[in-house]
């Protein structure tokens, strides 16, 4: 699979150290793409971020719009930051849900415009953003919000308190419906709560949670979660223990794919901390549906290792990939298949986003510094040509997270 540079978009006017969503805001049958900077000058292990900037772009790189003030002396983040893009209100067209100026705000997706803001559940409460279906209309439209680490909310159709949690929280929440009553269930942290925060069931697992995966990993046609922590584990749908994986110092990001279809089961992929004392050398390992060790990489050139995680249908062909950045050291942002091998090296380093840009039938890949992003695709794709239809929004979209959690159902 060989990856093209599509086109290269000038970034600098939304500041730096921003994030990139996408969404397609505009409802032209194009993604557009939000750079979202965080608020900074403190320190985001103890408190959490609000959003400081939201610049939207189109695929040209055009400025559509721009709320809030971009902070020029702004510095890098290691969190989440709290901002979604989705149609909260049903309405066909997204928005922008952001914890903005000591609130929840919403704006028009289409032009930035000021919909409502709505009191945050504590001062604390916007360490992130999830979204999620608790009341079982059929379409998502709860918000669950947390502090960094000790409890979350989640808020009705109208933003007021359904319920609170106390406990370890983690880093970003997931949510699924795990017992197929029609509600979401919410795994938060080490606890899997039902759709009135009652915990169902607990993750035996120290620490704090780091990535949660749902997906059917051993082909039993229902769900299993994955969790990476201080260690990583598979657990039914129910609360049994599946296996637990111990040969690793510290599974930062887990993420589920059919990367190795010969085998039964889907394959799940990790990025292990390997030596606490030196994070540098963080390497990728790759396990099997049953939790035995299929890869483990020896890594020797140091080089911060952000996140790994599994990328489907870059090809045209539903394929899945292991995607990995690695900041520093002379290790490339890569694309490497189910046994490790390099499929596509990045001329830079950047953090990553996806999507299908164009409806074009495959996902693209956006590398992106301070101040550019390019974008590549393994086929020729027109970023000019509107449609006259909206993109959906999928939910690896709205709710995205720096720790990549996600879902994987069945092997194609």
């Amino acid at each position: 699979m060989t990856l093209n540079e599509i086109t290269r978009l000038d970034l600098t006017p939304a500041g730096k150290f921003c994030r990139m969503w996408l969404g397609d805001i505009n409802n032209d049958g194009r993604m557009e793409i939000l750079m979202v900077q965080p608020d900074s000058h403190f320190d985001d292990r103890y408190w959490p971020h609000s959003v400081q900037a939201v610049t939207a772009f189109d695929l040209e790189g055009n400025v559509l719009w721009q709320i809030g003030t971009v902070d020029p002396d702004a510095q890098a983040s290691g969190a989440d930051i709290p901002c979604q893009v989705y149609d909260i209100n049903n309405d066909g067209q997204l928005e922008i849900i952001c914890a903005m100026d000591d609130c929840l705000c919403i704006y028009n997706g289409k032009d930035g415009s000021f919909i409502s803001k709505h009191a945050l559940p504590d001062e604390h409460a916007h360490d992130c953003i999830m979204i999620c279906d608790l009341e079982g209309t059929g379409y998502a439209q709860n918000i669950v919000v947390k502090n960094r680490y000790h409890k979350a909310w989640a808020l009705d159709k109208e933003f007021n308190v359904m319920w609170e949690h106390e406990g370890n929280t983690g880093h970003y929440p997931w949510c699924y419906d795990l017992d197929g009553d029609g509600r979401d269930e919410v795994i938060v942290g080490y606890d899997v709560l039902n759709y009135k925060g009652e915990t169902l069931w607990t993750i035996d697992m120290k620490d704090h949670a780091d990535c949660i995966w749902v997906g059917d990993i051993n082909q039993d046609g229902k769900p299993e979660v994955v969790i990476g922590g201080d260690d990583f584990t598979a657990y039914t749908n129910d609360g049994k223990l599946l296996w637990r994986f111990t040969d690793t110092v510290e599974s930062q990001n887990v993420a589920i794919g059919n990367l190795r279809p010969e085998l039964p089961g889907l394959e799940i992929c990790g990025l292990d901390r390997i030596d606490r004392s030196n994070p540098g050398l963080d390497g990728i390992f790759l396990v099997s549906s049953t939790g035995e060790c299929l890869y483990k990489e020896k890594r020797t050139i140091p080089g911060w290792s952000s996140a790994c995680t599994v990328i489907n249908n870059l090809d045209g062909k539903h394929t899945d990939h292991i995607l990995a950045f690695r900041r520093g050291g002379g290790m490339p942002n890569a694309v490497y298949d189910g046994y490790l091998n390099t499929i596509f090296n990045f001329p830079f380093d950047g953090y990553v986003a996806w999507g299908d840009l164009v409806d074009s039938g495959t996902n693209q890949l956006i590398v992106y510094s301070n101040d550019e992003a390019v974008i590549y695709s393994s086929k020729d794709i027109d970023i000019t040509k509107t449609q006259n239809k909206t993109l959906p929004q999928p939910k690896r979209l709205y709710n995205n997270t720096r720790y990549w959690g996600g879902e994987a159902y069945k092997k194609d």
